[in-house]
């Protein structure tokens, strides 16, 4: 029987190696061929106490592609070696085997693979009866492609028998030739579409458009408010019809403050330079002077001032004892000085500031700034003949301090009062 199988295998050989030569496949790519053949070489390991010598083994596995990764094989296996235990005599063994291999990186020149199966095995002694029984196996492989259609293999497998003998080892090499063509018929051709707008190119109006812009139906980017800058380059898409824009879409912004010059009623602010709803610079307290000109941006509402925001004002060196408002006699120039400088002012209101330290509550300050305010405005109404709807007195308490609270100098200059000019005369 050994020399029968040896004889048959050779041949398998032999057809196999004269395949990969002549075969008319070979030309096609790897990922399209359905059938390979793998005659191969090697060694049988007997494991353990088992009376059986290792020997060389012969396989033959013919494969089917499933997929580029998966493929399925029937394997082949003869090997003939001596039985050793008191007497010798030769064994005659058949492997035949139904295996799946997935291979990793299909693609690749370098193919690394996991096997495994079921079969069955024949081993047939020279003296006594032959014995068949079931197998399963697992194991490890490579293949290396020479060409699409030729790689060299290893494979190495761990066979578990249900019989004698149970467990063996198999290496073997070789080579793998794939054949079968695999390819389907090319689909037909779809008009083409050059920039991918879904507009095909014969009814493309703008064939350049770039990926992703939305386009009409000729092809051309969308631009719905007509500013002659598509959608998708538009940072201001709402912008009313007719408006000059910039090359982002947006309307003309000169100064570049953020306000549009159609809407801009300060057209020439600095660059840089905070603005308001209609570009112009913010005055916070609506004195005329822009915050960044303002040295007095805390000025109240109405009154005159200089250029450099401050109001126009006059501080009387009228100072008052702690929680007083009456005035010394000692004061009656300071207060002929605040009366004559009311009369350059003949059109206007005058406010008369009252002010405070901080040695009381807030509440109580205010009370006593504006009773010393009070005090001043019925002095100059009554010595000085200044009429007294001309005049406004109002108590601003510690609010506005101008020295040192912590000190009784600071505190004394503190307990003031100030005349300031209106901007116009109130209604």
């Amino acid at each position: 029987m050994k020399s029968a199988v040896f004889r048959i295998l050779l041949s398998a050989l032999c057809i196999s190696l004269v395949c990969l030569t002549a075969w008319p496949g070979l030309a096609a790519p790897r990922t399209q061929k359905k059938f390979s053949v793998s005659p191969m070489l090697g060694g049988y390991v007997f494991e353990g106490d088992q009376d059986l010598d290792d020997d060389l083994t012969y396989s033959l596995g013919l494969g089917y592609n499933l997929t580029d990764s998966w493929s399925t094989e029937f394997v082949l296996n003869y090997f003939n070696t001596d039985y050793e235990n008191g007497r010798s005599y030769d064994v005659d063994g058949l492997l035949y085997r139904l295996d799946a291999l997935y291979h990793f990186m299909p693609q690749s020149s370098l193919v690394p693979y996991l096997a495994g199966g079921i079969g069955g095995i024949t081993v047939d002694p020279d003296r006594g009866d032959s014995e068949t029984d079931l197998l399963l196996n697992y194991g490890i492989g490579l293949k290396y492609f020479l060409t699409d259609s030729l790689a060299l293999r290893g494979d190495l497998r761990h066979v578990f028998a249900f019989g004698d003998p149970e467990n063996n080892f198999i290496y073997s090499a070789g080579l793998t030739y794939l054949f079968g063509s695999n390819q389907h018929p090319a689909p037909p051709l779809a008009p083409k579409d050059s920039d991918k707008d879904g507009v095909i190119d014969a009814n493309d109006a703008c064939p350049d458009t770039p990926a992703g812009a939305p386009v009409d139906k000729v092809g051309c980017p969308l631009d719905s408010d007509r500013d002659g800058v598509p959608d998708y380059r538009d940072r201001c898409p709402n912008t009313p019809e007719s408006l000059p824009v910039d090359q982002h879409g947006c309307s003309v912004d000169k100064d570049g403050d953020g306000v549009p010059d159609i809407h801009d009623q300060c057209p020439d602010t600095p660059a840089g330079m905070p603005v308001d709803a209609a570009g112009c610079m913010t005055d916070s307290d609506g004195d005329g002077i822009a915050d960044q000109k303002d040295k007095c941006p805390g000025t109240p509402e109405g009154l005159m001032v200089d250029e450099d925001g401050c109001p126009i004002s006059l501080t009387l060196a009228i100072e008052f004892d702690v929680d007083k408002a009456n005035i010394k006699p000692r004061y009656q120039t300071e207060l002929q000085r605040g009366a004559a400088f009311i009369r350059q002012y003949p059109g206007s209101r005058i406010l008369i500031a009252g002010h405070t330290d901080w040695t009381a509550s807030d509440a109580y300050n205010l009370a006593l700034s504006q009773r010393r305010a009070d005090s001043v405005r019925n002095y100059l109404i009554e010595n000085f003949g200044i009429k007294s709807e001309r005049l406004e007195a109002k108590g601003y308490g510690e609010a506005f301090p101008i020295a040192d609270n912590t000190t009784a100098e600071g505190r004394q200059r503190n307990r003031r009062v100030e005349l300031s000019v209106y901007a116009l005369r109130k209604k």
